[in-house]
């Protein structure tokens, strides 16, 4: 882990002054504590990252600050490829010392490694904790690594890192196809990714949709993909997102991973959110993997629940009827 290398190269390196310094897409539990915090700003699309480090006492933003420059930085490698090297790119453009590079070896550690090797100077790998550690200089050119939204060829716009970057999930296309010709009043997206539910939702007559997502990368990209008036767009952590007043529909395809292993629970919590902010006689339409456990959970918070037709990976539902809870 992090906690585990960075005092590490901290001892192997030269010092870098008292300049800022950014961390990038740290783990949620990232140990930092070899930093002063008073120095450290960490930049992540992640919002529930963001308000955990804010709470710490950390500067905090989803994206690099254009107007700072960094006396060092670390880029916390992610799984994508491409958003890896974005990362890299972003803080090779703005930081006057060493840009630290840190992940796990599941993390492409490896292959960042050896690209680097063939644009820079790099340093030699500390290994640790299953993971290696390395840092170049900043001002490196690797300006070509950069990414952000862009078009794809599908017609939408998505970004690396971002949930099914490559193409409409099918999931979510299953929800469409079962969605009703007729919606009205206010609806709630949750987890709504760059957009593609919320799209489709806009072709009825709905007064407003909530597009609620916690990754500002795939925000930013739903904002090029939903231009209607009638979207609202929210950097918010959907399960325990409020509305402004509670809403006549859910929308969701709620995500179940935050490391390789499933996790049902983040789908429940979706779920309990989604009965919370719905009005009386509001409906949550889901789509879900078939196999993860989320029956009890439905049954607890909804008087009604429909398992609609799905087919052999994903399971459909129309809940209706929220359970008031006692407050």
């Amino acid at each position: 882990m992090l906690g585990d290398r960075l005092p590490l190269a901290l001892d192997a390196m030269d010092a870098w002054g008292d300049g800022p310094v950014a961390v990038l897409h740290p783990p949620e539990d990232a140990d930092l504590s070899a930093l002063p915090k008073e120095n450290v700003h960490i930049v992540s699309p992640l919002v529930t990252v963001c308000q955990r480090f804010e709470q710490m006492g950390y500067t905090v933003s989803p994206e690099l600050p254009k107007d700072t420059r960094f006396a060092a930085s670390i880029a916390c490698l992610t799984r994508a490829r491409a958003e890896a090297q974005a990362l890299v790119a972003a803080a090779a453009a703005q930081t006057e010392g060493p840009v630290i590079v840190d992940g796990q070896k599941t993390d492409g550690a490896d292959s960042m490694l050896k690209a680097l090797r063939q644009r820079a100077d790099v340093s030699a790998p500390i290994s640790k904790a299953h993971g290696k550690i390395y840092w170049f200089a900043g001002g490196t050119d690797v300006t070509d690594w950069a990414r952000g939204p862009e078009l794809h060829p599908g017609g939408f716009w998505t970004a690396p890192g971002v949930f099914s970057a490559d193409g409409v999930d099918p999931a979510s296309a299953l929800l469409v196809e079962a969605l009703p010709e007729t919606m009205v009043g206010t609806v709630a997206d949750l987890g709504a990714g760059w957009g593609y539910l919320s799209a489709h939702l806009l072709t009825r007559d709905v007064q407003t949709v909530h597009l609620v997502e916690a990754h500002d990368m795939a925000l930013q990209c739903a904002r090029h993909n939903v231009t209607d008036d009638r979207a609202q767009f929210h950097w918010a952590d959907a399960t325990t997102w409020t509305p402004p007043e509670k809403v006549d529909a859910v929308v969701m395809n709620p995500p179940f991973h935050k490391t390789r292993s499933a996790d049902p629970s983040i789908g429940r919590a979706f779920i309990t959110n989604a009965a919370r902010i719905l009005r009386p006689h509001g409906a949550l339409w889901m789509v879900a993997n078939r196999h993860l456990p989320y029956e009890d959970t439905l049954a607890s918070n909804f008087a009604k629940v429909v398992e609609l037709d799905g087919d052999a990976r994903f399971k459909l539902v129309r809940a209706e009827r929220p359970r008031q809870r006692k407050r």
